[in-house]
């Protein structure tokens, strides 16, 4: 059995302030950074075969902070796992958005079915390499709601999940199917006020 424990990249300046950013490569701020280093904290003791993160700058950055607490684990990027392209959209806050494109018909966005294809692809990937073991991922809200809505049959997911910045979710896979063992867990965060689900 592989077990994937997913975790949403720190808060950016852009999360901050409600826009939404697809593939622009926005670094932690500093509130970020400390949220990483609690995940990290929250993770220590448990054990993983390595890291898996998305190429863009703020998973990547969240990952190394964690890693250095999990035990510096082999990190591999996967560009599979890389956050949906919001096409013209992107940078734009959600009432930005739909007020510029109210029909929901946006140029350029990577569709449900294409991110679905590609995330089955990097998961598979993963199963592969770390057959029977645990690995941390660390990626995007729009990507890890992908994944909740694939393997909840959309109950929850795109459309109907706010993820919060670090959130904490687990799936795991025996065979060829994946089940959700858990979602959006935010208790590393308890103490920290205000957490961010844009």
């Amino acid at each position: 059995m592989t077990t994937l424990c997913l975790v949403r990249h720190g808060e950016t300046d852009w999360n901050a302030i409600g826009k939404l950013q697809g593939r622009e490569d926005i670094p932690l701020n500093d509130r970020g950074r400390k949220q990483a280093e609690m995940v990290g904290a929250f993770l220590k003791n448990s054990e993983f075969a390595a890291i898996v993160t998305s190429p863009l700058l703020r998973a990547k950055q969240t990952a190394e902070i964690v890693n250095r607490y999990v035990g510096s684990l082999p990190f591999i990027e996967n560009s599979d796992f890389i956050e949906k392209d919001y096409g013209e959209a992107s940078g734009m806050t959600v009432p930005e958005r739909d007020s510029h494109f109210p029909d929901g018909k946006i140029p350029g966005m990577e569709s449900f079915d294409l991110i679905k294809k590609r995330v089955l692809r990097g998961l598979s990937t993963v199963k592969d390499q770390f057959p029977d073991q645990p690995v941390l991922l660390v990626a995007h809200g729009g990507l890890i709601n992908v994944i909740l809505a694939v393997f909840s049959n959309g109950e929850i997911g795109t459309g109907k999940t706010k993820l919060f910045n670090t959130c904490i979710s687990h799936i795991e896979t025996s065979g060829d199917s994946w089940k959700i063992i858990d979602y959006n867990c935010i208790d590393h965060l308890s103490a920290f006020g205000k957490v961010t689900s844009i």
